[in-house]
């Protein structure tokens, strides 16, 4: 069933798909660039928080928001399970395609909304989610969304930026994000705007807690989460019931 959106939901969703069109080339260099390479392994972790899924065959993984695909590929890493891969944007899909082909993996691509997935209730064992929940333009329907094609018993997992825990370094890495990363974003993919986007996103999104709760209220359980590197990023794990 899809989400029923707002005209002013569709606008935004409209906004961020071209703004990752516009910025596809040079995404991943920038990604990790600028994240000095953390970014690789906090992939890595999402896919350990998986194993014995992955370990499973008969298995069936989604990984939503996939953009170039660089956590679809880290899932497919010696996985027995079928791993799909799901993005709105498709000049970050079609990257994805590519590496899928240069790395001789066998994931599946289907362009798709996040919001409103093009698969039946129930489909998968596991969902990710790296750094996309952010963009949706209503995080709870996002959530909905993700609950609904999983099946009882399934995970999801969620890889975002969240808020800082490491006193002192708040104030040295708000600058670094706000002023820095901004300006060397802008240089390199074209777009200044893209990359003033990501700390105003990321300061509105939920907090560590906060995300826990609104994904308890979605109907999952057993709900965890990890801080990565002070809180940059944290990792949101929950089952279905």
């Amino acid at each position: 069933m899809l989400n029923e959106r707002t005209a002013d939901e569709l606008k935004h969703a409209k906004a961020v798909r071209e703004m990752f069109s516009g910025i596809a080339p040079k995404y991943d260099f920038l990604n990790h660039f600028l994240s000095i390479n953390i970014d690789k392994h906090w992939r890595r972790l999402v896919a350990e928080k998986l194993k014995d899924v992955l370990n499973d065959e008969n298995a069936l993984v989604l990984d939503v928001a996939c953009g170039t695909g660089d956590l679809s590929l880290e899932l497919q890493k010696n996985a027995k399970a079928k791993v799909f891969g799901t993005d709105f944007c498709r000049p970050m899909l079609e990257i994805a395609i590519d590496k899928n082909k240069k790395h001789n993996a066998n994931i599946s691509y289907v362009e798709a909304d996040g919001m409103n997935l093009s698969f039946a209730d129930e489909s998968f064992d596991a969902i990710t989610i790296a750094f996309g929940l952010r963009n949706f333009s209503n995080w709870q329907a996002g959530l909905k969304e993700l609950h609904r094609v999983l099946r009882k018993g399934g995970k999801v997992v969620i890889l975002e930026f969240s808020t800082l825990i490491v006193p002192g370094f708040n104030q040295l890495f708000q600058f670094y994000f706000t002023n820095v990363l901004p300006r060397i974003g802008g240089i390199v993919s074209g777009s200044r705007g893209a990359y003033e986007y990501l700390p105003d996103s990321v300061s509105r999104f939920p907090d560590q807690k906060n995300l826990a709760k609104m994904m308890r209220e979605t109907g999952f359980f057993d709900v965890e989460y990890k801080n990565l590197t002070g809180g940059i990023a944290a990792i949101h794990l929950g089952v279905k019931r």
